[in-house]
């Protein structure tokens, strides 16, 4: 962040300055090797290619976890697995998203950013497929290469974005943000419908490979031209200020990160613990598997409104804290409607839950800029929260599906989110407080 920017923090930023702002970049302290830099100036000449990549591959970084919600039953029925063993097709995923995401801007390094794209939508694509395949271990193994691919996509899309759009950075977050939920809710809302079409819980389930199919050979020719000229084994990019200490402030010993880390895993849990089993809540309560279904992709589409309006707040004001008090109460309030009357009032409920979700979301983000210095403190923030955030977020699915099968009902699993809320919101009063973590002063 330039001076200027650092200073606007403190009156408030633009919606457009934040929504910049937010894409953090994981390749902040690399520069290209000039093959590279000359092989994205051309890119740059031809934006429609980047603009289908980019399109292509936000549609893919939910729609394989949406898609296997609506159809769990039938895949744990299939393996005759628990309630406790079924959740970890949804665990999984989360544990490599978090174990996987530092590998990324390494990755990068070495390859380039584009061709780390194309490899990740390639896994995305083997793993939706290895999940299909008869031995219970290769639908296990399937969901660590889906968490794989996603996590890859997860970091080095908002710099890509950041880096080929700099004058149109809001409108193209506006749309990667867009195309991610509508991936998620297309992907939800077919799930049941896709099942009966194509025989089965797999042919719904590995249908979404041919879309990640095409996202990579939409990318293939950006690899092709990114690394022409480069030779054999030169890395894509070099430290940007070569012997300049860039260590920074050191997060690990910060209260302020942390409590941004954990608000940022503690907002996943619950929305990956409703990805994973408010359809089979609502159909245990009698409603059928295809209206179950509609309602949990209403839920992850009005997250849209969320995601809009809290970062856009947040991004206006000093501190966060009644925003993160906010969102916490709508999820809250959606899960106590879920412990009240599940069936009567979920479309409400779904609603309440996806405005919080998406706002909660935003907030996490915005949060990881307001309480960072710089670009390279919001980079390192950013990898630490969604490490540590998707392996906390990871518990939340396996616990509740324990629970859940200990007590054969779904009220204490509510109750225990319930308290997760609650925690939300302490995390909130101290993430959302103004202030830097490397301020003279900050909390450490």
């Amino acid at each position: 962040m330039s001076p200027d920017h650092q200073e606007g923090l403190k009156d408030g930023l633009s919606t457009e300055e934040l929504i910049e702002a937010e894409l953090i970049d994981a390749e902040e302290d690399l520069a290209p090797s000039p093959p590279v830099a000359a092989a994205r100036v051309r890119l740059r000449a031809h934006p429609l290619l980047v603009l289908l990549g980019i399109v292509l591959a936000s549609l893919n970084m939910r729609a394989a976890l949406a898609g296997v919600s609506p159809v769990l039953g039938d895949i744990s029925d299939s393996f005759g697995l628990t309630s406790t063993t079924g959740s970890l097709v949804t665990t999984i995923p989360l544990v490599f998203m978090g174990v996987a995401s530092p590998l990324a801007p390494r990755l990068a390094r070495r390859w380039g950013t584009e061709a780390v794209l194309f490899g990740a939508l390639v896994l995305l694509a083997g793993g939706i497929a290895l999940r299909i395949a008869p031995p219970v271990v290769a639908l296990f193994a399937g969901c660590a290469v889906v968490g794989t691919g996603i996590a890859l996509l997860n970091v080095l899309m908002p710099g890509l974005i950041k880096r080929d759009f700099p004058e149109r950075a809001a409108g193209m977050t506006a749309l990667y943000s867009t195309a991610m939920i509508l991936g998620a809710t297309a992907s939800a809302a077919a799930a049941v419908p896709l099942e009966h079409a194509l025989g089965g819980w797999r042919g719904s389930l590995v249908s979404w490979a041919l879309l990640a199919a095409v996202a990579a050979l939409v990318w293939l020719p950006q690899v092709l031209l990114a690394r022409r000229g480069t030779g054999h084994g030169q890395a894509a990019a070099v430290p940007a200020h070569p012997g300049q200490d860039a260590a920074g402030p050191n997060l690990t010993r910060s209260r302020l990160a942390w409590q941004v880390t954990l608000f940022m895993g503690s907002q996943s849990l619950i929305a990956y613990v409703t990805i994973a089993w408010m359809p089979t809540l609502l159909t245990d309560h009698g409603m059928n598997r295809s209206t179950a279904g509609l309602v949990f992709a209403f839920s992850t589409l009005v997250q849209m409104a969320g995601s809009f309006v809290v970062p856009t707040l947040a991004g206006r004001m000093r501190g966060q804290r009644a925003l993160a008090t906010a969102v916490s109460s709508l999820m809250a309030a959606g899960i106590a409607g879920l412990l009240a009357a599940p069936v009567a009032g979920a479309w409400l409920w779904a609603a309440l839950l996806g405005v919080g979700q998406g706002g909660a979301l935003g907030l996490a983000l915005t949060m990881m800029v307001l309480r960072s210095g710089d670009a390279h403190t919001a980079a390192r923030l950013s990898g630490m929260a969604q490490t540590w955030g998707y392996l906390l977020a990871a518990v939340g699915p396996l616990l509740l599906g324990a629970v859940h099968q200990a007590t054969g009902g779904w009220t204490v699993p509510l109750v225990l989110l319930l308290c997760v809320c609650a925690g939300l919101v302490l995390l909130g009063l101290g993430a959302g407080r103004e202030g830097r973590i490397d301020a003279p002063g900050a909390r450490r």
